[in-house]
């Protein structure tokens, strides 16, 4: 949430953080608008949190509430490590924008409406039966109302666009103006529209001139005390190189530099398009380069049975899918764990089942991950904590499979893929190296001769001389490698996977406490995306003297060695997460804790409210937008 004003400078009103949300129909430009504020405040030195809100119809009617796109950033000069949970300014396009999104705005806080977009018929469309802007009931809010569709179209007017053309410029004009309301330049802004419409040049100056009026509007409107300016001073960070990233981007490059500690000469990509999954491959596919090769499927099985091939021949095989793909996966992963090769799946979450909400986050794949398949059939799965954390986790996932020949599924989530937060690049000298070896010998080989560390057996290239051999998804001899229907054997081999998974335990780190003492009251465990909502809620309840501790889980098969015993040492242990109640489980059967499940599935984050409400024992507010506290500090 936004802090009190501290102080004026020149003017301006210093704030310690904001959250503000664009929103409009799918085709205002929402996302552009909400990726160029997240730049240019990327650029004046802030950290900042990004939740991108968008519909899954490509694009609905004009004017609709299910039709509404919207994008939430949180900046500050404070640690920021959630989108935010109420608004402090919501730029709402159009009367759907409103009605959809005004629940999340607090008390007091500033909505900015374009007033033209009010007409009869667009309030019809969001249920309105009369216009809120003439009467009361935007009362407890501070309401700036402008034409901006007439004021963009005087900006563009020298630049001979159309009307429609001309609409669509609204949303530069909208962000020139918040750009000014929070003193960050236009410069990237401006160059970025240069390049992106370098061959359109006037379309490129149209937009352009609607950004500097929105700006010059806020620059020479007569002041109010609603339109004021603000000063968000910089944050501390550590020195270094930043730049944005998002989940997808961090898992794309944490891939490349996975396979280059590997030593392997080349990934193979292949997918199939789902939401919200497929800006994995798009984002590859930029990176030949590197040695990825993308490849586009004509189905699940088929992209994943392409990896798979690939990782037989001695690349890196990656895979990609949400929920509904993952689970068309589940026969070629089968056939991974029995081959025992090497295999990287990435799930970006989203809600279902079945199609469900194909635009809206949710953490209930778990269940499918750890134990969604055929007959005993135990893989690795991790889960990144937050957009940044994808990077790291993406080599590990790759060093786990590589080195124990194993299919390893990354549990990411709608949230964690278009979410953004500013990224340290690391230096190319700390990145982890650990080279994989092709079994060249022939010597004593058999394909499951296996390593006594490790279990895993050896990768061999085809073509490798006097390595033939076959393997394939029939049961394997334990000490030829040959088809075996012995049912002694089959136990054998079926315990020797499971040992082999299970041994990764004691090659990845002891699970920490990410806030708090190492025992007390209460442990609040969490895993995946909600890193940062908890870790504030926790904050904020240490902060009020509370004996309680936060514990998030990023290996979540197998779990740290020592887990269990950590869990025991609390007299509660509370887990918040974005199912039904699916890690809760896991823990309970896994550890005989009394673990507390505390289920959110709204497709939307927790709000860190929620978490510190349930902390106190009490229940969380009803309402998305109760316009309580948010971020610590």
């Amino acid at each position: 949430m936004a802090t009190s004003a501290v102080s004026r400078s020149g003017g301006r009103e210093t704030r310690d953080s904001v959250v503000i949300r664009f929103a409009g129909d799918s085709g205002d430009g929402m996302q552009v608008t909400g990726s160029q504020f997240t730049l240019e405040t990327a650029l004046a030195g802030s950290d900042f949190s990004t939740f991108p809100d968008f519909p899954a119809e490509i694009r609905a009617p004009t004017g609709t509430t299910f039709g509404v796109s919207a994008f939430q950033i949180h900046f500050g000069s404070t640690d920021v490590m959630t989108p935010g949970d109420s608004v402090d300014v919501l730029v709402a396009m159009n009367p759907a924008a409103l009605t959809v999104e005004m629940n999340d705005l607090k008390v007091g806080g500033t909505v900015i409406v374009d007033t033209d977009a009010f007409n009869e018929r667009n309030l019809k469309k969001a249920g309105y039966a009369k216009n809120p802007l003439e009467d009361d009931s935007l009362a407890r809010y501070q309401v700036l109302k402008f034409d901006i569709t007439k004021l963009t179209a005087e900006a563009v007017k020298p630049h001979g666009l159309s009307s429609r053309e001309a609409h669509l410029c609204r949303n530069m004009w909208a962000l020139g103006l918040l750009l000014w309301m929070y003193g960050h330049e236009r410069t990237a802004t401006i160059e970025w529209l240069q390049r992106k419409f370098a061959k359109k040049p006037v379309i490129a100056a149209a937009n352009i001139a609607a950004l500097n009026a929105g700006h010059a509007f806020g620059e020479t409107a007569e002041m109010t005390e609603h339109m004021v300016g603000y000063v968000v001073p910089k944050a501390a960070v550590r020195a270094g190189r930043y730049r944005t990233v998002t989940g997808t981007e961090g898992l794309a490059w944490g891939l490349v530099a996975g396979m280059r500690a590997a030593g392997i000469e080349k990934m193979v990509f292949a997918g199939y398009p789902i939401t919200p999954a497929s800006a994995l491959l798009h984002t590859l596919a930029n990176l030949r380069a590197y040695g990825v090769v993308t490849f586009q499927a004509e189905d699940e099985i088929a992209a994943s049975g392409a990896a798979l091939g690939a990782s037989y021949a001695g690349a890196l095989g990656v895979t990609s899918s949400s929920g509904p793909g993952i689970a068309l996966k589940t026969e070629m992963l089968g056939l991974a764990i029995a081959t025992e090769l090497p295999l990287i799946v990435i799930d970006s979450q989203r809600a279902g089942p079945s199609t469900g909400m194909p635009t809206k986050a949710e953490q209930s794949d778990l269940f499918q991950a750890v134990h969604g398949r055929n007959a005993d059939a135990p893989l690795a799965v991790l889960a990144p904590t937050s957009t940044a954390d994808c990077f790291d986790i993406a080599i590990e996932a790759v060093r786990l499979a590589t080195k124990y020949m194993t299919p390893v599924i990354v549990l990411s989530d709608g949230y964690l893929a278009h979410a953004a937060e500013p990224w340290l690049i690391p230096r190319e000298a700390d990145l982890p190296r650990f080279p994989v070896t092709y079994r060249t010998d022939p010597e004593g080989f058999h394909p499951f001769l296996r390593d006594r560390e490790t279990l895993a057996r050896p990768w061999v290239k085809p073509g490798t001389p006097q390595l033939e051999h076959r393997i394939g998804g029939l049961e394997r001899d334990y000490d030829s490698g040959h088809i075996s229907y012995d049912p002694d054997n089959h136990a054998r081999m079926t315990k020797a996977r499971a040992d082999k998974i299970a041994g990764i335990a004691n090659d990845i780190p002891l699970q920490t406490v990410s806030l708090g003492d190492d025992h007390g009251k209460l442990a609040v465990v969490g895993w995946g995306s909600t890193f940062g909502a908890i870790h504030q809620a926790v904050k904020i309840a240490r902060d009020e003297g509370r004996d309680v501790a936060h514990i998030h889980v990023r290996y979540l098969s197998p779990f740290p060695r020592n887990l269990g015993d950590l869990l025991k040492r609390y007299g509660r242990v509370l887990v918040p997460e974005m199912n039904n109640g699916q890690l809760v489980k896991l823990l309970r059967a896994e550890y005989l804790v009394d673990a507390e499940g505390f289920s959110k599935v709204t497709g939307k984050p927790f709000r860190v409210t929620d978490i510190v409400q349930r902390i106190r024992g009490g229940a969380p507010p009803p309402a998305e937008g109760s316009g309580l506290g948010g971020e610590a500090g």
